[in-house]
């Protein structure tokens, strides 16, 4: 079977500018890979390309030239300098990656609408492995509510230290009913979405959506709700949970070293705010700050280890440790 062209047609418009006031953009020597490290851009527009020929292979008949375009174009410098720099290295990602399409079976829990979206997610996903590579993950759920490096996010609430909402997940079979009938009586009041499993972050991750939360508020009508988040740190008993009940939750993931959090943007249509935080997801990641992965409903982002500093100390300032 034929492989398709490599074009990967018209592209989108300019690239958005960072805007955010009080903050500086990287030049373009800031943004240059230090030597030796795999080049992020050029990474990301590899996958671009590679995504329009798996779109063009996503049919049943095509599995066969969907592996043999994977086996090629996974090799090309600017992918397999990513995925070797992973904990899993080439072939471990490769041979993943393979078995996660082999599995796929669509469903409506799954945020992962097709073959296309699973190879899109999985490969920007590899980029936070390869960040936090030196990162232990956590194993089970009683590592996460437990960990010294991760706060409980009530106690900020509480105390009107967030800039940014969420809600937990019912843990009682009353919570469930309430909740159902509540989405019933205000179907759009909320967005969509089962809620945190584990209401626990690392300090730095609470100081990057406060600080998004607070971007956003500024970037948008007074009426918008806050930014919403809908998932944090999270176990790889948990993921594992998920899986067995159809989502596709990666493994390994950066939800399972603490570095990555969800955010809501299907739901801010209805306010006419979904694009004003997209573009704001996508400048912080032009600026190297964090990295971005569309996920549908939801935009998955993962801090860079070259902003924890930064992010360390603006949360220590605003907490007052």
């Amino acid at each position: 079977m034929r492989v398709p062209s490599r074009s990967p047609g018209p592209q989108p418009g300019p690239a958005i500018a960072y805007t955010a006031s009080g903050r500086r953009l990287p030049s373009a020597t800031d943004r240059r890979p230090a030597a030796g490290a795999p080049d992020l851009a050029a990474y990301r527009a590899a996958v671009a390309e590679l995504l329009v020929e798996v779109g063009a292979l996503a049919d049943a008949p095509s599995t066969t030239a969907r592996q043999v375009l994977l086996d090629q174009r996974l090799r090309e410098p600017a992918i397999a300098a990513v995925l070797d720099a992973t904990p899993q290295g080439f072939v471990g990602a490769r041979e993943t990656l393979l078995l996660e399409m082999a599995r796929y079976q669509p469903n409506a829990r799954n945020s992962v609408h097709d073959l296309t979206a699973l190879v899109r997610i999985y490969l920007l996903s590899r980029i936070d492995l390869m960040w936090w590579r030196d990162t232990s993950a956590f194993l089970t759920d009683k590592q996460v509510d437990t960990n010294v490096d991760l706060v409980d996010l009530e106690w900020l609430r509480r105390r009107g230290l967030l800039a940014f909402r969420y809600q937990e997940q019912p843990t009682t079979l009353a919570g469930r009913g309430w909740r159902a009938v509540r989405r019933r009586m205000l179907p759009d009041a909320t967005p969509h979405t089962a809620g945190l499993r584990f209401r626990r972050a690392r300090r730095e991750v609470v100081a990057l959506l406060n600080d998004i939360g607070r971007e956003f508020a500024s970037a948008t009508p007074p009426a918008t709700p806050p930014l919403w988040v809908t998932s944090l740190a999270r176990s790889a008993e948990y993921q594992y949970r998920l899986r067995s009940l159809g989502y596709a939750a990666m493994l390994p993931s950066g939800h399972c070293l603490g570095w990555a959090a969800d955010l809501e943007l299907a739901w801010f249509h209805r306010f006419g705010a979904r694009d004003a935080l997209a573009e704001l997801l996508l400048a912080r990641q032009e600026a190297g700050e964090v990295n971005v992965v569309d996920e549908g409903q939801t935009w998955h982002v993962c801090l860079a280890p070259a902003a924890r500093l930064r992010f360390r100390r603006a949360y220590e300032a605003e907490m007052g440790v």
